[in-house]
């Protein structure tokens, strides 16, 4: 298994730190970034199509609830499944950057926020 680490390439493009996840961590996914098998995530197909690297690099990061790709129904899925707060993620990535983020996400052993 591999250690959690800081690494801003496991910052999925939905806000979730990949280099947390148990999946990731056992060697069963190579993180968002690396995932060819993810075409079906649409807000990863948007971040690639604009050239981000999360959606906290969009103009309207701030009513990322807003948009149609972020929140849509898988989106949803994870969201109840996992109980993550995706948005409060892109918010503190556009607050702090991709490798503080990181950082804040490796020293707290997590791959999101918790909704409350």
């Amino acid at each position: 298994m591999k250690k959690i680490t800081v690494d801003k390439d496991q910052v999925a493009y939905c806000g979730l730190y990949c280099g947390a996840c148990r999946k990731y961590l056992v060697g069963k996914c190579p993180g968002c970034h690396g995932n060819e098998k993810a075409s079906w995530c649409k807000i990863r197909k948007c971040c690639m199509e604009n050239g981000f690297s999360s959606c906290a690099e969009c103009e309207d990061y701030s009513d990322v609830m807003d948009c149609k790709w972020f929140n849509n129904f898988v989106a949803k899925f994870f969201y109840f499944v996992f109980k993550s707060d995706r948005e409060s993620c892109i918010k503190r990535i556009g607050e702090v950057g991709l490798e503080r983020f990181a950082q804040e996400m490796t020293e707290k052993k997590q791959m999101s926020y918790k909704r409350k």
